[in-house]
């Protein structure tokens, strides 16, 4: 278990950034893609952001960034194409990962 953990913590320091894909719409797909983010906006209005959990459960992970809700995340993308998000990501069940999605990588909070 430990060796796994370090292994995907390290792989996120080396692997390929996470990208952004725009869909239409207020909602999510059911399957979401295995590294990339992806926001739902609906026409000129972002919504969510969703991603799979980066520990590797294999959790759908749905976060707000419509300014009317709370809690929500800040959603900045690069000149590169890589997302950012603020506040940090902690999943208070299942995995309970925390971390910080900066310039397309997983940074772990410990």
């Amino acid at each position: 278990m430990r060796l796994m953990r370090w292994f995907r913590r390290n792989w996120a320091r080396i692997a390929p950034r996470r990208r952004l894909r725009v869909i239409d719409g207020d909602s999510l797909p059911s399957h979401l893609p295995r590294r990339d983010l992806v926001l739902a906006r609906d026409g000129d209005e972002d919504w969510c952001v969703g991603m799979r959990c980066p520990c590797g459960c294999g959790r759908s992970i749905e976060l707000l960034v419509i300014r009317e809700a709370a809690p929500r995340w800040d959603l900045r993308v690069d000149h590169k194409g890589s997302p950012s998000l603020s506040p940090s990501v902690w999943l208070q069940r299942g995995c309970r990962s925390h971390f910080w999605l900066t310039g397309g990588r997983v940074r772990w909070c410990d």
